[in-house]
């Protein structure tokens, strides 16, 4: 056990976080205020966006639900909270060099959570942010006075021509330096028509350039203190900072908030496969953990005969110790969200899931796109917008995506982050846990799907009284279409009966006395046809003397 508890080493640090307006960046603000509340200062690396400056972007950070607790119970923790205008993607971050000296001068401790997680970005882009910005940071952190500690965050779907992914890290198939050199010099043209080679195995351009960038810190660093976290599927918190929270629709949290929408109703997902999903608290919590870790051994990187030490590697994921199904997941998901629905649904929920593409293509014709195109029609044929067709066709791209990770399956060691619950105390395990093995899952999806219900859907829970009864209207529904569309088929099938039946009334016998006379006939016209043959040049031109 460390002599020094996390709270307390946290006290008088400066932090320095990138990536702090996504999904775990404000999951981590609020944990480090809320958790270590002697921490000094937070300065948030953001960028200006859609004509809103940087302070501006810090009023809607701070406005965020999430911090909807601090702001009410400790206001002043809000206020260590100083955001430094830059952008990843330039040569030091773009920041001033005011703001450069200020992190330069008082940061201990850096949290490097910025990327772009789309999975079809073009390679361009995601070199830039996932591979050059972990570079341009580690220039930054050389010059840091105080510095005690780097993490971070990568994930754990890297290297995926392995079946087994072990917590280091494995050599690239390209030199990363040699790769941002190329694509630098290379027009976005260029760069598209070789992106396929240059990938590889590769699912997408996220996983590729994730593994380029480990490759290049680990060869880059130097003796800064870095340590790497690998989250597997993040998903919505379980306990904090909010139950169920969750602000996108990325992973999971898509296909669970299409299917209690009624609008997704079968996904290709081969339903007996590990879903290597965490609850966002759980990475998060490993971070902190880790960068006070990192700094109390001073794992400061030393050279041993010439080559670097080994960065350490922390594999945030459940598979190995908590494993959970995809069928487990749609079987108490699909269960909670007919219990407990949101308002406005299109239809009746359903939720059917396979492995098989061209079962699965059939599937999304009759589910989705055969309502869709009615739809179109109807809202065309009364001068509304039409937009069924071109949702479907956005959210199947957004889907499908996916498929590779929801048809295949790792196993991700993940023994580092089990080892380090033996240097915390008991206190610290309680307020910093992350410990996979800990999870409930029937509790955690019920929580998700409530969380998908109020934090993405916007349903109150006091719509809930209101959405059952729209649900047994839409189950009756249901039930009488199908109860029509049954009517009509045995109606068909009763015709079609009827007209075999028709053609089935007459013998065996009566076949071959027809058939007989039938040919009897055409032999006798075939007989007399042929007997006036000699005759009938007479016939036609009279009896010559």
């Amino acid at each position: 056990m460390e002599e020094t508890g996390i709270a307390e080493f946290y006290n008088g640090k400066t932090v320095f976080i990138t990536g702090a307006t996504g999904f775990m960046g404000k999951v981590l603000v609020e944990k480090l205020l809320r958790s270590c509340p002697g921490v000094d200062q937070l300065y948030l690396l953001m960028r200006p966006s859609k004509g809103k400056d940087v302070t501006s972007r810090l009023q809607e950070f701070i406005d965020n639900q999430v911090f909807e607790s601090l702001r009410t119970e400790h206001p002043e923790q809000m206020k260590k909270i100083v955001a430094v205008a830059g952008d990843v993607t330039f040569p030091g971050f773009g920041l001033s060099p005011e703001d450069l000296q200020l992190i330069h001068d008082n940061v201990s401790i850096v949290f490097n959570s910025a990327a772009t997680v789309k999975f079809d970005e073009e390679l361009k882009t995601a070199v830039q942010l996932n591979v050059k910005g972990p570079r341009e940071l580690l220039a930054i952190c050389r010059k840091m006075k105080k510095l005690q500690a780097v993490v971070h965050v990568s994930t754990a779907f890297n290297n995926l021509d392995r079946e087994e992914l072990d917590e280091v890290i494995y050599p690239a198939t390209i030199d990363p330096i040699k790769l941002i050199e190329l694509i630098d010099c290379l027009d976005d043209g260029l760069v598209r028509g070789i992106t396929k080679e240059l990938v590889g195995q590769c699912p997408n351009t996220y996983t590729y350039t994730k593994a380029l960038a480990e490759q290049l810190l680990e060869r880059e660093c130097g003796d800064i203190p870095l340590a790497i976290v690998r989250p597997s599927i993040v998903t919505a918190a379980e306990h904090e900072p909010l139950p169920g929270w969750v602000d996108n629709l990325n992973g999971p949290t898509g296909f669970v908030s299409g299917v209690g929408k009624g609008f997704i109703r079968t996904f290709k997902i081969n339903s007996q496969l590990v879903g290597d999903i965490v609850p966002v608290d759980y990475p998060i919590n490993l971070m902190i953990a880790v960068g006070w870790h990192t700094a109390i051994q001073n794992r400061r990187m030393t050279k041993v005969e010439g080559i670097p030490q080994k960065i350490k590697v922390y594999n945030c994921s459940t598979g190995q110790k908590n494993p959970l199904t995809w069928e487990k997941f749609r079987s108490i998901g699909f269960k909670y969200w007919l219990e407990n629905p949101t308002v406005e649904m299109m239809w009746y929920p359903n939720c059917s899931f396979t492995k098989n593409k061209t079962v699965h293509k059939i599937d999304q014709a009759i589910s989705h796109y055969l309502p869709a195109y009615a739809l179109d029609l109807v809202a065309r044929l009364t001068g509304k917008r039409v937009k069924w067709v071109r949702l479907y066709d956005r959210a199947h791209h957004a889907i499908s995506c996916l498929d590779f990770f929801m048809t295949h399956q790792w196993r991700f060691v993940s023994e580092n982050q089990i080892r380090l619950l033996d240097y915390l105390s008991e206190t610290d395990r309680s307020i910093f846990y992350f410990d996979v093995r800990q999870i409930n899952w029937k509790s955690y999806i019920e929580t998700y799907v409530a969380g998908a219900r109020r934090y993405i859907l916007k349903d109150d829970p006091s719509t809930l009284p209101a959405a059952r009864r729209n649900l047994k209207k839409l189950y009756m529904v249901k039930m009488l279409l199908r109860l029509i569309l049954l009517s009509i088929f045995f109606l068909v099938l009763s015709y079609l009966w009827q007209q075999v039946s028709s053609w089935g009334t007459i013998t065996p016998s009566e076949y071959i006395v027809s058939d007989n006379i039938t040919f009897l006939h055409l032999q006798s016209e075939v007989e007399k046809e042929t007997s006036n043959q000699a005759i009938n040049p007479y016939l036609t031109s009279g009896i010559k003397s």
